[in-house]
C-alpha cells in the first residue's frame, strides 16, 4: 500500500500510479509525500528543492521527516538543478548535509514515471515484510527563538550561525534590523557587504518591480 498524502493528487506520479494499477490511498499528511510501511517519503522537483533551499523550508521538512522510523527523500528530474543559474557548491553542501546531518537516503529520479517507479518497487519489498503504518507524525510547533532565528534566516547570505549570533548580540530582531552597517559587521562572518544588503532590504521602500538582490 503506498499511501498518497492528498496534496500529491493532481502530480504526475499519482497519475502515473493509477495507471499501472498500484495501490494506492490518498490520506491528509501532515509530514512527507508519501508513506510506504514505516518509510516516510518527501518528494521534490528539482526546482522545488531549489526553492526549499533559498527559503529554508526545506530543513525543517527534513526534521519533521525524521519522525517516521526511515526516512527517504526523492529528487525528481535532477539533471535538471545544475541549469537553474543556482550556486553548485550550495548544492552539494546540502545534499551532504542531508546524507550526513539528517542521516536520510536520497534517491535521484529521471522524471514522474521513475518516481513511480521507485515508490512501486519499494511497496513491494515492503510487502515481504509487513509493518504496521504510522501517522503520528506532525507539523513541529516552532519555537519563539526558533521563529525569530528563522525570520533572520531569510535574509541573503544569512544562515543558521550567523542568524543566531545576531539574536545573541542584539536580543531581539528590532534590534537587529536598526543596527548599523557599521555594529553589524561586527558579528563573524557576516561582512560588510552581507550587512549592506540587510540594510538596503530593511530600509528600501517596497517595489515590486524592483529587480532581485544578487
Amino acid at each position: 500500500m503506498i499511501v498518497v498524502d492528498k496534496r500529491e493528487k493532481n502530480s504526475l506520479v499519482v497519475a502515473e500510479l493509477l495507471e499501472r494499477n498500484a495501490k494506492i490511498e490518498m490520506k491528509q499528511l501532515e509530514v512527507g509525500d508519501y508513506v510506504i510501511g514505516d518509510i516516510g517519503i518527501e518528494r521534490k522537483t528539482a526546482k522545488d528543492f531549489i526553492t526549499s533551499m533559498v527559503n529554508k523550508r526545506l530543513l525543517r521538512q527534513l526534521e519533521e521527516l525524521k519522525q517516521y522510523p526511515k526516512q527517504l527523500l526523492l529528487i525528481e528530474n535532477f539533471d535538471e538543478i545544475y541549469c537553474m543559474n543556482f550556486n553548485e557548491n550550495a548544492i552539494r553542501g546540502m545534499l551532504l548535509s542531508i546524507l550526513f546531518d539528517f542521516g536520510i537516503p536520497v534517491i535521484f529520479t529521471r522524471n514522474a514515471e521513475d518516481t513511480a517507479s521507485f515508490l512501486i518497487l519499494l511497496d513491494k519489498k515492503q510487502q515481504k515484510k509487513p509493518r504496521e503504518i504510522s501517522f503520528k507524525a506532525k507539523k513541529r510547533a516552532l519555537s519563539i527563538a526558533e521563529q525569530q532565528q528563522f525570520i533572520l534566516e531569510g535574509f541573503p547570505g544569512v544562515g543558521p550561525t550567523i542568524a543566531k549570533e545576531l539574536l545573541l548580540r542584539f536580543k531581539t530582531i528590532k534590534n537587529v534590523v536598526n543596527a548599523s552597517v557599521a555594529e553589524l559587521t561586527k558579528i563573524k562572518k557576516l561582512g560588510k557587504k552581507k550587512a549592506e544588503i540587510i540594510k538596503n532590504l530593511v530600509e528600501k521602500p517596497y517595489d515590486e518591480k524592483t529587480e532581485s538582490v544578487s
